[in-house]
């Protein structure tokens, strides 16, 4: 049954039908073929059921949030405002996209919108500063990861919801690595420029800098909207997620007034396209997965490469080995979907704190996203920088290496996630 489904959902793909199909397809085979005593209406059944938790609401929501701030003129005040206070450092140019990637992802959630906007607005700097592309191109798809480490995460929203973790703590637990992950990337970039003689550009003044503070005073409230308001006490996810729709509306069409009436009805024709794929992959993995949990195909998989009764450090290395590799090949949605559900009995048996493994989960999707061959960053970066696979890819691969010992540092000290968590939840 195992194979005949991945050769059915191999086959799928390689014609060129769109992921929901292999899934879709693989589920009825397995109800048709080798399940006849259930009634494809099970199938349905889990489809509804799949994307009616109320925590999947934030997704569209925050979504719609970065699609009005892209438009608008919130992602050009942060670049700006981190630009004022490091553009004069020893590769501070540098250390402004890893922390403006920071900044834009606490906004949106999203990987590929964070290397739309800061990308757009960063790599013409960063050529004429005399950076190499692929250097520059580079950084940007990597250090976008940390949108899907710093709230509001739209990767760890789908696995709370899959998981039944708590999405606040997942939220929480994300600050750590993701603080981790602009220390490492800031180092190297000085590294490089001191390497590279890049020269540094000049000292803003401080009037400079408090102007584009004040400038940028109002995108920067997302952030506390949604990780004060939530930590807070004073709203849940989802509901942070539909202030932080309002803040932006507000903001781009009244205060910078940026956007018009006519551009709303665009954009909100742009999310609902997104969206409605997003909740079709939700919809056909939920099934997807019960399927697999109904036959017991984890089980038998996790017999079958001998980790039934493997030790927690080893699950994680197992985890952290198939989902970087999914997500090398597929949308890190559908890797969440498909996978998770087949670890959920190893990560219990196990004992492993399902926070701590949602942040591994998170961390490898999000480098997947930037890794060849097909990470979804990559082609994102090739379609708004106009520039061929191979020069996209050429310098990925000392990100690559600091990320994978970030994930030996978090493996071997999980109190680098958890204890921020503690703290807030403990």
């Amino acid at each position: 049954m195992t194979i005949l489904m991945l050769l059915v959902m191999i086959a799928l793909l390689l014609a060129g039908f769109p992921m929901m199909m292999p899934l879709i397809a693989a589920t009825v085979l397995a109800f048709v073929f080798y399940l006849p005593d259930l009634s494809l209406q099970v199938t349905i059944q889990q489809m509804i059921g799949g994307v009616k938790p109320a925590a999947l609401i934030a997704v569209p929501m925050f979504i719609l949030a970065a699609d009005i701030i892209t438009r608008g003129h919130s992602a050009d005040r942060l670049v700006d405002v981190v630009m004022r206070f490091m553009g004069h450092i020893r590769g501070g140019l540098a250390m402004s996209v890893t922390s403006a990637c920071a900044l834009f992802g606490a906004v949106c959630g999203s990987t590929q919108a964070t290397v739309v906007a800061v990308g757009g607005a960063m790599r013409p700097r960063m050529l004429k500063a005399g950076y190499q592309d692929s250097f520059g191109i580079a950084l940007i798809i990597n250090a976008a990861d940390l949108a899907y480490l710093i709230p509001p995460s739209i990767g760890m929203i789908i696995y709370g919801v899959i998981s039944g973790t708590s999405i606040s703590e997942l939220f929480i637990a994300g600050l750590g690595p993701a603080f981790l992950i602009i220390l490492a990337f800031s180092g190297y970039c000085y590294y490089y420029a001191k390497k590279h003689n890049i020269p540094v550009e000049p000292k803003a003044s401080w009037k400079a800098r408090f102007t584009a503070l004040r400038r940028a005073i109002w995108p920067m409230g997302f952030p506390f909207i949604v990780v004060g308001g939530i930590y807070g006490g004073i709203f849940s996810p989802t509901e942070a997620a539909a202030v932080c729709v309002f803040y932006a509306l507000i903001l781009e069409a009244f205060v910078f007034r940026s956007i018009k009436a006519k551009d709303v009805l665009d954009i909100a024709l742009s999310t609902g396209a997104i969206t409605s794929v997003v909740f079709i992959l939700i919809a056909a993995g939920a099934a997807f997965s019960w399927t697999l949990s109904y036959a017991q195909i984890p089980q038998q998989i996790i017999a079958a490469i001998g980790l039934e009764g493997a030790s927690p450090l080893m699950t994680l290395l197992a985890i952290n080995i198939a989902f970087f590799v999914g997500c090398m090949f597929v949308d890190s949605i559908v890797v969440i979907l498909i996978l998770v559900p087949i670890f959920a009995p190893l990560v219990k048996a196990a004992g492993l704190d399902p926070v701590l493994v949602g942040v591994f989960i998170t961390l490898q999707v999000a480098i997947g996203a930037a890794t060849p061959p097909f990470g979804c960053n990559i082609f994102t970066a090739i379609a708004v920088f106009k520039r061929p696979f191979v020069d996209v890819i050429r310098g990925v691969s000392p990100f690559l290496l600091i990320l994978f010992v970030i994930t030996v540092m978090l493996a071997f000290f999980p109190q680098i996630a958890l204890l921020l968590r503690d703290i807030a939840f403990r």
